[in-house]
């Protein structure tokens, strides 16, 4: 197909407009949409009364400035005001509807197909999804559900031209085709119309397949020629199966609304559908790339959201997953006919969790089918049923673990307590429910709070006292006994660190070499041992560059308890230095350096050190990360000097590499005397200042949110290879020695 100029003309409305009278002289053209204005008539004097009601734009007169802006106030009248009609509000404000003109925005409109396909899911009426992503930049979803109605619904125009062009139009409302949907306003398909430079849908109903296309979002057909013509009638393009339904919709973004930039990503898609099956059990959704390197996969889950828990799971499981299910209904006042009335609604709550040796909590929420990233009422409601639940039913103020805390009433768990290492998701399933915002991130409907809280607090209290398997009541409370024991203990270490603070006359760590000036050009090194710290010391500039050494090991913040960090000298004197605490009461603003630099030896123990440095930053201070204030010094591996030129190379590679390019004309390569750095100590002051600490030659790394997360990975990975549990080991030798060449082994 080949798209035709997109048209500059508003979408037509089909009321006939009421003729016009001929306006007078007005200013040519519009301006931004507004109807043009007359214009004023022409200062002929420089002064008397023309000049009073329009002063002259070029006049230095305080007295014809104050006149012209009393002239634009006093002229403020119904020309003034813009009716935005069809979907050209959308276009305006797209923001309001999609939450923004970039990935995320174009990602939101994917969504909005997906979720239609997923409703008629819901709904029984669908077992197949397809998603494919063009070479073009387009994307199709495809279904084998009832298929978009296609029958005349006003005038000449079609149900289906409708549901695209018209705002809160669809099958959604009140007691309409669905009894609980993912779209509820009835703007997901006219929006993505809206921001779509064209599309094209295709309705398999009624024994025929129906095709309307859409051009700058205008209806039509696209003839042979390549050219688009305008018109509501809807196309047979072939004749079908009576049996045979479904709706295909392709649509082409408006680069003109959307950024350059902004892209589908595949794994974000992934992920969506991934979800999609949970939610929908049986549910099949194929996914394609057809773009370059594009890849094709196809998911499909029986078990529902305890299959999504275990997806989810990472680490060594506590207790099994526990599945939840429970129905009760509540009231609320809507307009019917015109009438507020009362009416009764069901709702479904589906939860299932289980708790995991780790630390870290993972809890997703969901209504009908859509993802609320932001929680709302019924994630609020699951959240204190868990937290009760665990107080009355599992520890119940006999926990040996917590006697002598009980004596003192610091036995009750807390929300931090409950959630540590919970892998949960959370949905309830009920119709128009009420969301804050249109891109539905969060609940609001408040009855269904209470009705969460009952239903978990009544049935985890049922698993805790009777349902579940012992050993892993057990485990449970163990875990949460010790997090409770943890918190209690850290908080009283933290109290007496702070305390101790104080009383120094400082408060700083004793081997920080501190700079002299603070604030955001500042610069603290983290070094690895004296033997690096001595030659940066020498070589840094102490105006702005602080430097940190560590002479222990760092502790492992992905698996070690708050108390552990806390009583961990390494990183107790890394927050001190850095000055703006850590945890959730870490304050970016308290920090006392603008960049957090980490210098550590190009092997194996200094990527390890990194890692665990970047491990401790994300969890307890994630900020610095976020703002892109966390950097690593690339250290080089080899130097070596020619002709009075220092060479550096970062790896055997680039040593290589650099090796040929200087031996093209009569040098020799033997000749050449490389030097292998084994570690920061064995630099001298100069080559560590040229090749780590002077900003015109040094090569500093950003480390980002990904960055972290993998060095969270790495550092566990280390532990599991380096540490101490030799059993933990042995496995993982076991179960990935498939992964080793036997030819490579010398043996």
């Amino acid at each position: 197909m080949v798209a035709r100029k997109k048209s500059s003309s508003p979408i037509p409305t089909r009321a006939p407009a009421k003729k016009k009278a001929p306006a007078k002289k007005a200013t040519a053209g519009r301006t931004n949409g507004r109807r043009a204005t007359k214009k004023a008539a022409p200062v002929r004097g420089g002064g008397g009364a023309t000049a009073k009601k329009t002063a002259s734009r070029r006049g230095n007169s305080r007295r014809g400035d104050a006149a012209n802006a009393e002239n634009r106030t006093h002229h403020y009248d119904e020309s003034h005001i813009e009716v935005l009609e069809g979907l050209e509000a959308v276009r305006k404000r797209p923001g309001m509807y999609i939450g923004g003109t970039g990935s995320d925005g174009l990602h939101h409109l994917v969504w909005e197909l997906i979720d239609n396909a997923v409703d008629e899911a819901a709904a029984g009426h669908c077992n197949k999804i397809e998603v494919i992503l063009h070479r073009d930049r387009s994307v199709e979803v495809i279904d084998n559900g009832r298929g978009i109605p296609v029958g005349r619904k006003e005038g000449n125009r079609t149900a289906l031209e409708l549901v695209f062009t018209e705002l809160h139009a669809g099958g959604k409302f009140g007691s309409g085709a669905y009894k609980a949907s993912g779209g509820l306003h009835g703007v997901g398909a006219s929006v993505v119309n809206a921001l779509a430079q064209k599309m094209v849908v295709e309705v398999d109903r009624g024994g025929y397949t129906h095709r309307l296309c859409f051009d700058g979002r205008l209806p039509g057909k696209y003839l042979r020629s390549g050219k688009f013509k305008e018109g509501s009638a809807l196309e047979k393009v072939r004749k079908i199966s009576p049996k045979k339904t479904g709706t295909r919709v392709r649509f082409w973004p408006d680069w003109d609304i959307f950024d350059r930039e902004a892209a589908v990503e595949y794994e974000k898609v992934r992920d969506h559908v991934t979800q999609v099956c949970f939610l929908v059990p049986g549910l099949k959704v194929k996914l394609a790339d057809k773009r370059a390197g594009g890849a094709e996969e196809q998911f499909v889950s029986k078990g529902g959201l305890a299959d999504f828990v275990e997806y989810l799971t990472f680490g060594d499981a506590v207790s099994e997953v526990i599945v939840i299910h429970g129905v009760d209904s509540f009231e609320e006042k809507v307009p019917v006919e015109g009438k507020m009335s009362t009416v009764e609604r069901q709702c479904t709550i589906d939860v299932a969790l289980r708790w995991v040796k780790g630390y870290d909590t993972n809890i997703v929420s969901f209504v009908n089918t859509i993802p609320t990233t932001q929680g709302g009422t019924h994630l609020a409601g699951f959240e204190r049923a868990l937290t009760k639940a665990v107080n009355d039913a599992l520890l119940n103020g006999k926990t040996k673990k917590l006697a002598k805390l009980a004596k003192e009433g610091k036995d009750r768990a807390q929300k931090e307590d409950v959630q540590e290492g919970l892998i949960a998701a959370v949905k309830v399933t009920f119709p128009e429910p009420q969301f804050r915002g249109q891109t539905k991130q969060e609940l609001g409907t408040p009855q269904v709070q209470s009705i969460t809280y009952d239903i978990v607090k009544d049935e985890l209290g049922d698993w805790f006292a009777h349902a579940g398997k012992k050993s892993h009541v057990t485990a449970v409370r163990d875990k949460i006994a010790n997090a409770i024991l943890n918190r209690v203990s850290t908080r009283q270490t933290l109290e007496a660190r702070r305390k101790a603070a104080n009383l120094g006359s400082t408060g700083m760590p004793d081997k920080l070499a501190d700079c002299r000036v603070h604030g955001p050009d500042s610069e603290l090194y983290i070094v690895e041992g004296d033997s690096a710290a001595g030659p940066a010391k020498s070589g840094r500039d102490s105006e702005t560059m602080a430097i940190l050494p560590l002479r222990g090991k760092v502790v492992n913040a992905g698996k070690a308890t708050l108390k552990q960090v806390i009583e961990n000298a390494e990183a107790q004197a890394l927050f001190t230095a850095i000055g703006g605490g850590s945890g959730a009461d870490f304050d970016i603003g308290a920090t006392r350096y603008g960049r957090v630099i980490i210098l550590c030896d190009a092997d194996v123990d200094g990527s390890h050190i990194r890692c665990l440095l970047l491990t401790l930053i994300y969890h307890y201070m994630r900020p610095l990360l976020e703002q892109g204030r966390v950097f690593a010094a690339q250290p080089p591996l080899y130097t070596v000097k020619v002709g009075g030129v220092t060479h550096h190379a970062f790896s055997d590679r680039e040593r290589d590499e650099i090796t040929a390019e200087l031996t093209k004309g009569p040098r020799k390569a033997e000749n050449l005397q490389w030097v292998r750095f084994k570690g920061l100590g064995e630099m001298n002051v100069d080559e560590l200042a040229e090749s780590c600490l002077d900003p015109q030659t040094r090569i500093l790394k950003r480390m980002t949110m990904d960055d972290a997360r993998q060095a969270r990975e790495a550092a566990r990975l280390f532990d599991t290879l380096m540490g101490s549990d030799v059993a933990k080991r042995k496995k993982f030798l076991l179960d990935n020695s498939e992964l080793v060449d036997p030819d490579a082994l010398d043996v």
